[in-house]
């Protein structure tokens, strides 16, 4: 079988040929005739095969002739020329880059593109005389990089990036460097004359450094340590606001008495190595997204059905907000319904899979009733909205408590969890001490006091935390395990119950096992058979033509397909019926309807049997629940039927326990029960009903096909191959915990040594100037390398 050229994939149920080339759809050999007529073949030498087959529905994007509409997507729009930035989830190669960022040599109306790939973003400079919105998008369409708009884009408002950490970052960076260069004489104590001149000329400029360090790079932990103190939590910023504030104090101090150089270095030091593990534990995927509701997959616009003076019907394009109870709209195939509504016109086969979980398709009659979240599958739809979008069922949902719950105020880290005993034990070491001098030798006491707060400044400690849990960020990332921030990693090592979705997570969206059970059928009802359903939009009929035989397909004499029920035809005196069960047999033969998905067959009133479609679980799914089973509980929600659940039986624990026909309610009431029970719950779904369960659990995690395109609400991401390593990433979260507590252990001892000289007296710059930055040094070296060493297991897998 022969590939395609544009897209790579097998020439299944068309082959196409040009210029020698073979193509599996006119979509793909329509791209390289674009490509080829406008000089951009190179494309195809950058990367084989790196197109992507274009589907788009004709009117999809109809509602960018709204000018309103039109408008609220454009960054700029001035003159001739208008600026918009496109979310292209399709980009995938250095093709898919090059192509975009020469789209003006496919129409001459683009100004300019510039590709921001880990975003998949497109930024497009055109001018509206030339091409419109609507033009571009169809010409992107056309090329296979369709954008993704969403009812989001309409209300997204402008944010801005929040880089004061970098700023505070680079001043501390920048001090740090020239103080330690400043201080090199002072060190070596080197006796040059020019040197001992300019020394209280450098000992000033050093303290001319350490100010913005002091005011501006370490004012967030004064900050921090004050609103602790005024909750009266002892957090760990305490200890180090009084090692920032002692360190200037002190150092200030002997620099205006002349009596020694301070410790500036050890001070601009310090602040920067915390400031570059907050950096390191920052770092996420700015291209993902954690934070998707309803708005991210709704259509910006709908086509609004209306009368005009002589009662002739006219279709206009209106945003969905606008959308009044009454109102009668068009929904094509394949689109999303934005509200609830009636449906008055058209067959109604309506994937619910969105919001409920549901993987069977419902078959709607004209007077029921329709649900925003549902997804039409076949025909033109006419229906009548009965609520606005804000009153809807799904947008009901969304306005759960649950979604404005910050995960995060409740968890306790273990960096938090230490931080009183430890600023208890360093105050009372500091006050012991120099209460200790103050009766024996007064002349030491606040020598001790400053020099016990200077070395027992927790930023070994500090920095154990970002540093390894942003590390291991980077190793979950680079196994497609994307978490939302690295304090997640924390709580997933002290999760004790799994919680999985069935339809999605644990079965596979791309694959549907097919099974007949009844008699053979001869050559002629097998060529009835596939030319039957060849003319039927239902869903499963679809999914049963793509697997059959094609050969024979010949001219119907007759056919009829009756909505909810199943599908007639007749040719050469032969007739053949295809549906369910109590439409294909004989009203007086029938028997019990199997609680599974089927598609039945007679043929001329004769029954034959049935096409049994059976979900498709993921590899590796069974060991996976073994290992798991051994440490945590393990429970299937699904909204699905209980038809699966003695497959599912045999292939998982025997302690997994099951439950089915779970609305999205019921889900996230279950996930609330097993936390007041005391369990530390994640849950692993994959859609939008699955997202109150998500935001409920202590971690919520979403397996996608796609990370680019879907992901509702969560903590992390998870590509959905990489399921069957979910215990491995259990066991790396565990030991990055074992790593931060022995780094604990690593600068507790430098804490140890530091404080037995302050104690004794015995403090000497030059020590402290050692000690400071060797053990942060020290932490962030061992964090790093014992991360890389757990994280080289994982990627063996």
């Amino acid at each position: 079988m022969k590939n395609c050229f544009h897209c790579g994939e097998a020439c299944k149920n068309e082959h196409l040929v040009f210029q020698e080339k073979d193509f599996c759809c006119h979509g793909c050999k329509t791209v390289y005739e674009i490509l080829n007529e406008s000089d951009l073949t190179y494309y195809y030498d950058l990367q084989e095969k790196p197109g992507i087959s274009p589907v788009t529905s004709e009117g999809k994007f109809d509602f960018l002739d709204n000018k309103e509409i039109a408008e609220k997507l454009l960054e700029f729009n001035e003159g001739n020329t208008q600026i918009v930035n496109f979310l292209v989830p399709s980009m995938h190669c250095s093709s898919c880059i090059w192509v975009l960022e020469n789209l003006g040599k496919l129409n001459n109306g683009v100004k300019s593109a510039q590709v921001d790939f880990p975003k998949k973003t497109v930024r497009i400079s055109f001018s509206p005389e030339k091409i419109n919105l609507k033009e571009l998008v169809y010409l992107l369409s056309k090329i296979g990089y369709e954008p993704y708009i969403s009812l989001k884009d309409y209300d997204e408002k402008d944010h801005k990036v929040d880089r004061s950490l970098i700023y505070k970052l680079g001043v501390a960076g920048f001090a740090f460097g020239n103080v330690m260069f400043l201080s090199f004489p002072e060190y070596f104590e080197v006796k040059e004359f020019w040197l001992e001149q300019f020394k209280h000329l450098f000992r000033w400029l050093m303290f001319a450094f350490s100010l913005p360090v002091v005011f501006y790079s370490g004012s967030g932990y004064f900050v921090s340590a004050y609103k602790g103190l005024r909750a009266k939590i002892l957090n760990i910023d305490v200890p180090i606001a009084l090692g920032i504030a002692v360190l200037f104090i002190r150092s200030t101090t002997e620099i205006l008495l002349d009596l020694g150089t301070g410790f500036f270095d050890s001070l601009t030091g310090l602040v920067f190595f915390l400031l570059l593990g907050k950096f390191f534990q920052q770092k996420t995927y700015s291209y993902l997204s954690f934070e998707r509701d309803y708005k991210s997959y709704f259509p910006m616009a709908v086509t609004r059905l209306t009368k005009n003076n002589s009662n002739e019907s006219l279709e206009e394009q209106i945003q969905v907000y606008k959308i009044k109870a009454g109102d009668r709209i068009l929904i094509r195939n394949g689109e999303l319904i934005p509200i609830d509504a009636v449906l008055i016109k058209g067959q109604a086969n309506i994937d619910y899979s969105f919001v409920t979980g549901e993987a069977e398709v419902v078959r709607k009659e004209s007077g029921e009733t329709l649900y925003a979240g549902g997804r039409q599958q076949g025909g033109v739809l006419e229906i009548e909205a009965i609520k606005a979008i804000d009153q809807s069922y799904l947008t009901k949902l969304w306005s759960n408590e649950v979604f404005a719950k910050d995960k995060n105020s409740e968890f306790q880290t273990l960096i938090n969890q230490i931080s009183k005993r430890f600023t208890t034990g360093v105050l009372s070491i500091a006050f012991t001490a120099t209460l200790f001098w103050l009766i024996y030798d007064p002349s030491k006491a606040l020598n001790v006091f400053t020099a016990v707060l200077i070395i027992a400044c927790p930023c070994a400690i500090a920095l154990a935390t970002p540093f390894t849990l942003g590390n291991l960020l980077r190793i979950f990332g680079r196994n497609k395990f994307y978490l939302k921030e690295a304090s997640v990693i924390e709580q997933i090592a002290k999760i004790d119950c799994v919680v999985f979705d069935k339809t999605g997570t644990i079965t596979s969206n791309n694959k549907t096992e097919i099974f007949y059970e009844g008699l053979k059928l001869n050559t002629e009802e097998q060529s009835l058979l596939s030319s039957s359903l060849r003319a039927s939009s239902h869903p499963l009929s679809r999914q049963l033509y793509q697997i059959l035989d094609k050969n024979n397909i010949q001219g119907l004499d007759e056919f009829q397909e009756y909505t909810g029920q199943g599908i007639s035809a007749e040719t050469n005196g032969n007739r053949i019926k295809i549906g369910s069960e109590t439409f294909v047999r004989d009203f007086t033969t029938k028997t019990k309807e199997l609680n599974k998905t089927s598609v039945h067959i007679s043929s001329n009133e004769e029954y034959k049997g049935c096409y049994v479609f059976k979900n498709s679980y993921r590899e590796g799914l069974a060991q996976l629940f073994k290992e798991l089973g051994q440490t945590k509980k393990l429970f299937i929600l699904s909204g699905d039927n209980d038809g699966e659940k003695e497959r599912l039986e045999k292939m998982l624990p025997l302690t997994t326990r099951f439950y089915f026909n779970q609305k999205p309610d019921d889900k996230l009431a279950f996930i609330k029960k097993l936390q007041e029970e005391g369990k530390l719950v994640m849950m692993i779904g994959d859609g939008l009903n699955d997202a109150g369960a998500l935001a409920q659990s202590n971690v919520g995690i979403a397996i996608s096909e796609n990370i680019n395109v879907f992901s509702p609400a969560c903590d992390g991401i998870l590509e959905a191959l990489n399921l069957p390593q979910l215990s491995k990433y259990f066991q790396l979260s565990a030991k990055g915990i074992k790593i931060i507590k022995w780094s604990f252990v690593l600068s507790l001892c430098y804490n140890a040594i530091g404080l037995a000289f302050a104690v004794t007296g015995n403090l000497m710059p030059v020590i402290a100037a050692i000690l400071m930055p060797l053990s942060s040094i020290s932490i962030v070296a061992f964090a790093t390398l014992a991360t890389n060493l757990a994280g080289k297991k994982l990627r063996r897998y």
